[in-house]
């Protein structure tokens, strides 16, 4: 090698144009494609999960007190209802019912929200027992916000007559239901509330009434889902076909004739529990809170939410 400045000079320079030629190179090759190395610990995105995995359906109620989520279920019930003993002497009631949702899209489903059977036992009307009406209808939620776990469900049912009279069903040309349904969450807290209003056909048979619920639940784990609620009913106008000072909640619509402006409710408390992924136990007791407290004394409710 020569030892003179210059031709170190010139040495070196050739060095470096020479790597930045070989850089040059590598980097155009790769933004033809070659591939890039892998990484050892690559990020793996994490998909949002949808608030209302966590929601529950009430279980208080559950002819009127319908769930804002869209969802496909059958729903076995049943419950246990104590007469109040101002109500004709007293005595009990039991409910045996079947439910079911159905999802035709993300935001409409088909339900159908009553049905079953009835066995009163109360010696002043003579221990009737029979047939409920069934009751088919339609929701859509008009709202549905993820990121806020906000959800607006309006919906309908309609109670076709065809149950029978001996416990107070197949009257009044059958009854609309309108109502809007809610839910808030926060986080593991979800706020839910139902306003809706009962429209017979015929008004002298039947009463016409508001209804609203409302329910505060916290998901502890997937155990225990414990909640509160508070589901009441007001008479818009009476109707004529019975001289009772109360209705029937959510079971029987009277038609009473001395009930207008008249209020009544139970608040009441229980949990679920996902006893499977797509499975939801749920129990509840129920208080009436409101005198006069007509045929509600209290109630016992059992039920199974089975989704697909």
């Amino acid at each position: 090698m020569d030892n003179h400045p210059h031709s170190r000079s010139r040495w070196l320079r050739g060095i470096s144009l020479g790597a930045c030629a070989a850089v040059s190179l590598t980097t155009l090759h790769l933004q033809a494609g070659a591939p890039a190395p892998a990484s050892k610990n690559p990020v793996v995105p994490v998909e949002a999960v949808d608030w209302k995995a966590r929601t529950i359906s009430p279980v208080t109620n559950p002819i009127f007190f319908e769930d804002a989520v869209i969802r496909s279920e059958i729903r076995p019930i049943f419950a246990y209802h104590n007469i109040h003993d101002d109500f004709l002497g007293g005595g009990d009631a039991q409910l045996y019912a079947l439910q079911i949702r159905y999802a035709l899209t993300d935001r409409l489903a088909f339900i159908a929200t009553q049905d079953g059977y009835f066995d009163i036992n109360n010696d002043a009307i003579a221990n009737p027992e029979g047939w409920m009406d069934i009751a088919l209808g339609f929701k859509y939620a008009l709202i549905d916000d993820i990121e806020n776990e906000f959800i607006l469900t309006p919906g309908f049912t309609f109670h076709i007559p065809t149950g029978e009279r001996d416990v107070f069903q197949g009257r009044g040309g059958g009854e609309w239901n309108l109502f809007v349904s809610t839910q808030k969450g926060y986080g593991d807290l979800h706020l839910s509330g139902n306003l809706g209003v009962r429209l017979p056909n015929n008004g002298s048979e039947q009463s016409t009434m508001l209804h609203y619920s409302a329910m505060v639940d916290y998901h502890t784990c997937r155990w225990f889902i414990p909640f509160i609620t508070f589901n009441a009913f007001t008479v818009l106008d009476e109707g004529g076909n019975i001289p009772l000072n109360t209705e029937g909640y959510d079971v029987i619509n009277f038609g009473s004739s001395n009930t207008r402006n008249r209020t009544q409710g139970a608040l009441g408390a229980g949990f679920r529990s996902r006893i499977l992924d797509n499975v939801d136990l749920g129990f509840a007791y129920e208080k009436a809170v409101i005198k006069p407290e007509g045929l509600f004394d209290d109630r016992f409710t059992l039920d199974i939410c089975i989704r697909f």
